[in-house]
């Protein structure tokens, strides 16, 4: 192979790799090893059918208590459960009443997934946590922060504890471990 035709077969390579989000930090940072199947959580709607059974056939949000209710098997527990833990157990109990239940349990909307950002920033509110986000992402999809942030004092509640970061240290690439890896339930305040 001749050079060029080297040099143009890496050089659509890497576009390849950048359009298809290879490049992305986020993605770079998590092997296929860490990803976990996803796991239910309160407010997730699932979509659960079964073969040749549209009467059975339904799309519910799992309740605030964890549950959903399921036509002919009553209810079960779905917060905390991966979609095939449901499909397994949701085929065990419907093989009481249809013959060779071909379940399938599918997440149609994602709403358990939630971090907070309040006070200095421009728009405080509840954002989806659809990927990994660190904290310096979550502030700009808040709008940034407003001039009269305290930039060396924003704190994230998660659960009992309370973690306190440095925008302008991070900015400055002075303490990079101040962009938190946010999760589910964090609370970003920014005083």
């Amino acid at each position: 192979m001749s050079s060029e035709r080297s040099w143009l077969l890496a050089a659509s390579c890497l576009v390849g790799y950048c359009l298809i989000g290879g490049g992305d930090a986020a993605l770079a940072q998590t092997s296929p090893a860490q990803i976990q199947p996803y796991v239910l959580g309160v407010s997730d709607v699932v979509s659960i059918a079964v073969w040749k059974n549209e009467d059975l056939a339904i799309e519910i949000p799992v309740r605030p208590d964890g549950k959903v209710s399921v036509p002919l098997v009553g209810e079960i527990d779905a917060a905390g459960k991966t979609p095939a833990e449901i499909q397994l157990e949701l085929t065990e109990r419907f093989a009481q009443f249809v013959t060779a239940p071909g379940v399938s349990v599918v997440v149609t909307e994602i709403k358990s997934r939630k971090v907070y950002v309040m006070g200095e920033v421009g728009n405080s509110g509840a954002y989806d946590l659809f990927q990994p986000l660190r904290l310096m992402q979550i502030l700009a999809l808040a709008g940034g922060l407003t001039e009269y942030a305290k930039k060396d004092e924003v704190v994230i509640l998660r659960g009992h504890n309370r973690l306190v970061a440095s925008i302008k240290a991070v900015s400055s690439g002075r303490r990079l471990e101040d962009n938190i890896l946010l999760e589910p339930g964090d609370t970003v305040v920014v005083p």
